[in-house]
């Protein structure tokens, strides 16, 4: 049964991985649900051999790190889109009065026992905002199903009014807490411990603590949202007036004095003036990008970014990268050649760093951040070649939707065109960061994002990219 229904929903293994619904369901059945069944009595014939398959494959298994962080990129698609909890949980990736952002080709629902687990998440680190929407939405599902048991689930109605109740406790909202604690012990009337918080919260009501939430909600569904990252407003970005530089900007046949791009001039695409972006389309081949994502394929890692003098992981950057040097494969030194011939800048070593491959998977996303360093501790200095000038990004996949790059402060985006490269200047010429840089990458609805960076450092650039006459330049 078990088998069945895993093989109805995944067998397109693209879909699966392009639609985060999907994928998370995929992480957790393989990492929660196919356990269950497999130390189900049901088993119990063939205990000795479900044992010892589940054995063989346990460590390629996701594990709980890998189910939470599906969790938590379901409400980071929730936050940064405006999706409804209600919709998601059924499938449709739309925010109220808009058309849908994604249409899956089959539209998947994830199950009471899914949403308790998302919710599940969220109240373990106290995220009670998100952890009411999810079980809220779990609590409905289970009613619906009141009755019936599926063996993979490991929650059940009383657990999802448990820890709703508690939640809406721990927001404020005594008298929802109250009636679900109610509903609650009609189905196990001996429970001590929530007979004990029914008689707390009669009294905490009795006293006029908690009459009224102290978010003073519209409806009891959660507390206004929490501030958000910039970029969680700039998806996608609502037009603004024209100023009168976006005049000058438009496409062209670039050669930058380069004999490499005689035959085969860049076309280039002026993104913005201030900051200076451009965009590089049909930057590489289709062969290029698979070559590139296979290299760096086995030695993804966590990306890591810099705290101080240190690198470490960081929630606000989920997403795996590796390092590919130029004499990897003959694509990548090749591709250096090619930035170095459209930007006109240096590229030998140390003047600009390895090509990083970076893999967004479900929900992935970086928050604003500058390329360049900002501080002289920063580990960019390590290089002893400066701070980086310049970022060139290519973009290797094409995502369904989400994944734009935004700028912050310059209050524009750029979505993910395959085989594009993005190019920016991090530093004024006088060397000053450029503040309009600030930029972010917006998670990834749907689809799979790969991206090659490319930083370039300003030891090197001297007489490529000159210091103006005008100091504040």
């Amino acid at each position: 049964r078990f088998y069945e229904k895993v093989q109805a929903l995944h067998q397109d293994p693209k879909a699966s991985v392009d639609n985060p619904l999907l994928a998370f369901s995929l992480i957790k059945r393989l990492h929660s649900d196919w356990p269950n069944v497999i130390y189900s009595d049901e088993a119990t014939r063939n205990t000795q051999a479900l044992h010892a398959g589940l054995g063989e494959v346990e460590q390629e298994l996701p594990g709980s790190e890998d189910l939470d962080g599906a969790a938590r990129a379901l409400m980071r698609l929730q936050d940064v889109y405006a999706l409804s909890v209600k919709g998601l949980a059924s499938g449709v990736f739309q925010r109220a009065g808009h058309p849908p952002l994604y249409s899956p080709g089959r539209r998947v629902s994830l199950s009471a026992d899914d949403c308790f687990h998302v919710g599940k998440v969220a109240y373990d680190t106290g995220d009670y905002y998100h952890s009411i929407a999810w079980l809220e939405e779990a609590v409905s599902l289970f009613r619906l199903s009141y009755g019936s048991w599926n063996l993979e689930d490991r929650s059940s109605l009383e657990d999802a009014l448990d820890h709703l109740a508690f939640s809406y406790f721990m927001a404020g909202n005594i008298s929802r807490a109250l009636s679900l604690s109610r509903e609650f012990l009609h189905y196990d009337p001996s429970n001590q411990r929530v007979l004990r918080n029914v008689a707390k919260y009669e009294k905490l009501l009795e006293k006029g603590t908690g009459a009224r939430s102290r978010w003073d909600w519209q409806g009891c569904h959660g507390p206004p949202l929490p501030l958000s990252p910039p970029h969680a407003l700039l998806g996608p970005l609502s037009p603004q007036p024209a100023p009168k530089r976006l005049l000058h900007l438009g496409c062209s046949y670039e050669t930058n004095s380069s004999p490499y791009l005689l035959l085969q001039p860049a076309k280039k695409e002026m993104v913005r003036i201030q900051p200076y972006v451009a965009l590089y389309h049909d930057f590489i081949t289709d062969a290029e990008a698979e070559t590139i994502k296979g290299l760096a394929g086995p030695w993804l890692q966590r990306s890591v970014v810099a705290s101080g003098e240190k690198q470490q992981k960081a929630e606000y950057r989920i997403s795996k990268s590796a390092w590919l040097k130029d004499t990897a494969d003959p694509v990548v030194r090749v591709l250096d050649q090619r930035i170095a011939a459209v930007t006109g800048l240096d590229l030998r070593p140390p003047y600009a760093e390895y090509l990083q491959v970076v893999n967004y998977g479900l929900g992935g996303h970086y928050e604003p951040h500058f390329d360049h360093a900002t501080s002289m501790k920063s580990p960019l200095y390590r290089m002893k070649s400066g701070n980086r000038i310049a970022t060139v990004m290519i973009y290797l996949s094409a995502v369904e939707a989400g994944g734009s790059t935004a700028f912050i402060y310059a209050n524009f985006s750029v979505p993910v065109v395959k085989n594009a490269a993005l190019f920016w200047w991090n530093l004024r010429r006088n060397g000053n960061g450029d503040g309009d840089t600030l930029h972010a990458g917006c998670p990834v609805l749907a689809g799979d994002k790969w991206v090659a960076n490319k930083w370039i450092h300003e030891h090197g650039q001297e007489f490529r990219r000159p210091c103006s006459a005008d100091p504040q330049d």
